[in-house]
């Protein structure tokens, strides 16, 4: 199958076409190197038979257009988000207009599907009654990167009624694992691994009560690929549906790392979501997906991913 993945040097793309290309698909990388590095993708240029292919381009300009209808892939995996994970205006705008240039890129290629990387933050800050989420709860997102996400999948449902583009969007929960950025404003478990491998000390943000639904990187690529194929029309969830508390997150971590010290305490985040959790049941229907890995196994594998790099 001919594949075209944007966002394919980051963390969860570069993960994604290292798969594509194991399962024999030709790989079409697009990526502006804005987050993303060719680091990340050191594997799949090393893929034996040269199944992919590496484009430096921003998915807003308009070279996507003809860069597509060169390449024809017949599915394409939207995993880049210009600038909105940085909850900007100009970020979410990016990420809006970025997305409506793949679908109508895709669209005059003739694509057959486009597969979305949505998120949890879709939901907004729901009650804690209501978790594990289904798809069917209210989308009331409360970030502008979420909003953008929000819109950029009633433009797919749009798109696949006036064009008959098919699409899959994937509501991922909070994914981690290697290659994953650390740093301020990084996720909790890379930032956590990052520094236990190194021996710095970490920071939980406010009381540390605050959940999450973490799923492993491999997990999640694995309902990527099978997206490719299924799903068709539907927003799912790919989570585990556990809430896991940020103070107990770092309690197993800094207990695999052999540390004894506790974290230092921040100030809280304003507008944080307070507890969140998908419900992963449409996944296993449609999809065949259940996660399999569990949160002790994946974040004892990051470790060791930090420790190989600061050794």
């Amino acid at each position: 199958m001919r594949t075209l993945v944007t966002g394919g040097a980051g963390f969860i793309g570069s993960n994604l076409v290292d798969r594509l290309l194991a399962e024999g698909h030709q790989v079409e990388v697009v990526d502006d190197l804005s987050t993303g590095s060719l680091a990340n993708l050191a594997d799949a240029r090393r893929s034996p038979g040269g199944g992919s292919s590496f484009d430096q381009l921003d998915i807003r300009d308009e070279a996507l257009v003809d860069l597509m209808q060169r390449v024809r892939p017949q599915v394409v995996f939207h995993l880049a988000a210009p600038g909105a994970a940085a909850g900007t205006l100009e970020g979410a705008d990016g990420h809006v207009l970025g997305s409506l240039r793949v679908l109508e890129a895709a669209r005059l290629s003739g694509a057959q599907k486009v597969v979305y990387a949505s998120g949890g933050a879709i939901y907004g800050d729901p009650d804690p009654g209501d978790l594990p989420l289904r798809e069917s709860h209210p989308q009331r997102p409360l970030t502008l990167a979420g909003v953008a996400k929000k819109a950029v999948t009633d433009y797919l449902y749009a798109y696949r009624e006036m064009h008959n583009l098919e699409f899959t969007a994937l509501a991922l929960a909070h994914v981690y694992g290697p290659r994953q950025a650390a740093g301020t404003g990084a996720p909790v478990v890379a930032t956590f691994a990052a520094n236990l491998a190194a021996g710095r000390p970490c920071v939980i943000h406010g009381t540390g009560g605050a959940t999450r639904d973490f799923v492993y990187v491999d997990d999640a690529v694995d309902a990527l690929a099978r997206a490719g194929a299924r799903g068709g029309g539907l927003l799912i969830n790919v989570g585990t549906g556990h809430e896991t508390a940020v103070r107990d997150l770092y309690r197993a971590m800094a207990a695999q790392a052999g540390v004894s010290e506790p974290a230092e305490r921040g100030p809280g985040r304003p507008g944080e979501i307070r507890r969140l959790a998908l419900d992963p049941g449409r996944a296993a229907i449609h999809l065949g997906w259940r996660p399999w890995t569990t949160l002790a196994e994946g974040t004892a594998a990051l470790l060791d991913w930090w420790r190989s790099r600061s050794g």
